[in-house]
């Protein structure tokens, strides 16, 4: 199904039309606090799960912010007269953000949802009409070139994404321009490709009503519309990573065979980045019957680049298939159509082995180390967004590490980061614990299993000692040979210090 099928869009070419907008919609506390003081939190919550019944029960008055919420949020006709109190209707029609229903009535062309910056901008998200919501919740949508909204994908790699300046920045895949709109924040340029040439007419929509400044947009797929000669200081995608028979969505279904899609994005962000310069992506990967998953990834990395990869969540074949055939609503179709997608499905993963697929965050760093450092892990468990500064601290972590032996290490100085907790763990009434672990409650939230050496030398570092001494200290209290503490001591302490356990000082 073509582009031709869906809604006209906006004109893009008309700044002062959605600078008069985003006027009224501010005026009318249409804002991400706006809402929810209006809806109240449960209906605001059903908003984001697509279900718009307790929003239309909470819009029944005439006030300037219900009009507008039922008009650009759910949807609905309103009258002429009711729209003209707040927009400047005739602009509003004549450069096509409405459309005239009927004799007195008029209706939104695409959806309007305000976002919140992580700095208190009041941000507008355009999308087409009825796919604010992606992800899980499912569209029901089977319109090929139709433009999501934010989802949760979206907000999570807006969060992990290192939000340093710099002067140049690549979004490929843009979508509705989230990602476009937050680089704006710390980006001198920003480049913004799709492949679908909607999603970037609707970028431009998107960076315009929330003030932003224009992009540079271009079409095509992947890095084909970047040139040779151009690098980047941060490249970030949220591609359609999707791992499908075929490829029946743009914004979701990559075109390529499996995870070949993810792979070649990451394999050629490298040539892309400028020295010291990050790529981040969400991406799908499938765990291939005699393969490990971690070697897959790691293969994946090129050359030049540290890496941080980190397996969020993992979905068996079926999970998988039902999860994505529901995001196209295709569950509510016919029933001999969804067991032949499902057995579709079932049949591409059983050519390629597939037993399970992957899905999480993977962060390049272009380095001129001879050594780069490629750590691939699973955490499936609960972080604290925003992770940019967690991201960034990571690959400093990486480069103090690297730069010290353990001799180095030894006579450095540490202190134990913040909000870091010490559990004993084990039997009620025992004599000692059986382990100790040591727990953030920042950032990745990570624990970690320590010995007694490991938690009391933790528990000392305040930045005054030598790593060195405090282990001498430690030696001379448990009846240690000093000398065998600090030969096997210095793994431990990279583990925390790698972890963010432990930070240097000075």
């Amino acid at each position: 199904m073509s582009n031709s099928t869906l809604p006209t869009l906006p004109a893009s070419d008309r700044p002062e039309v959605a600078a008069r907008l985003r006027d009224a919609l501010l005026g009318a506390a249409f804002t991400a606090d706006g809402l929810l003081d209006l809806l109240g939190a449960p209906a605001y919550a059903a908003l984001a799960r697509s279900e718009t019944v307790p929003a239309l029960r909470a819009t029944r008055g005439d006030t300037p912010l219900e009009t507008l919420v039922r008009l650009f949020l759910l949807q609905q006709p309103v009258p002429h007269a009711r729209v003209a109190d707040v927009l400047p209707v005739a602009a509003c029609v004549e450069s096509g953000w409405l459309v005239s229903v009927g004799t007195d009535e008029v209706a939104a062309t695409v959806d309007v949802r305000p976002y919140g910056g992580p700095d208190g901008e009041d941000w507008f998200i355009v999308s087409d009409l009825g796919c604010a919501v992606g992800g899980a919740g499912g569209i029901g949508s089977r319109e090929e070139g139709v433009v999501l909204g934010v989802g949760g994908a979206s907000t999570t790699l807006a969060g992990i994404t290192v939000r340093t300046p710099v002067s140049a920045a690549l979004d490929l895949g843009t979508g509705s321009g989230i990602q476009a709109l937050h680089a704006a924040r710390h980006a001198t340029r920003v480049t913004a490709t799709d492949l679908n040439p909607r999603a970037l007419h609707i970028t431009a929509l998107t960076l315009a009503l929330s003030g932003a400044p224009a992009a540079d947009l271009r079409e095509g797929s992947l890095f084909e519309p970047v040139r040779d000669d151009e690098t980047y200081e941060l490249i970030v995608s949220n591609p359609p990573f999707v791992i499908s028979p075929g490829a029946r969505l743009t914004y979701r279904d990559g075109g390529m065979g499996g995870d070949d899609l993810c792979r070649s994005l990451v394999q050629q962000a490298g040539d892309r980045l400028r020295e010291g310069g990050f790529a981040q992506f969400l991406a799908n990967w499938q765990h291939v019957e005699g393969e490990d998953w971690q070697d897959r990834l790691r293969s994946w990395v090129p050359r030049g680049c540290d890496a941080w990869i980190v397996q969020r969540e993992v979905q068996d074949v079926t999970q998988y298939a039902e999860l994505w055939l529901r995001d196209a609503g295709d569950h509510q179709g016919d029933t001999a159509t969804y067991e032949a997608l499902y057995d579709a499905w079932l049949d591409e993963f059983e050519a390629r082995k597939v037993k399970a697929v992957g899905f999480g965050w993977i962060t390049l760093r272009r380095t001129d180390s001879d050594a780069p450092s490629i750590t691939v892990e699973e955490w499936p468990h609960p972080v604290e967004q925003p992770l940019g500064d967690t991201v960034r601290e990571h690959f400093d972590r990486v480069d103090y590490l690297r730069a010290r032996d353990d001799a180095a290490l030894l006579a450095a100085h540490f202190r134990l980061a913040d909000e870091v907790i010490q559990e004993q763990v084990g039997l009620p009434g025992a004599e000692d614990p059986e382990h100790v672990v040591l727990r953030q409650h920042r950032g990745m939230r990570r624990a970690t299993k320590v010995d007694t050496v490991g938690a009391g030398f933790a528990g000392v570092c305040d930045g005054t000692l030598s790593a060195g001494r405090i282990l001498d200290a430690i030696a001379q209290l448990v009846g240690e040979d000093p000398v065998l503490l600090r030969d096997r001591t210095p793994a431990q302490i990279r583990l925390l210090v790698e972890q963010g356990f432990l930070e240097p000082v000075g």
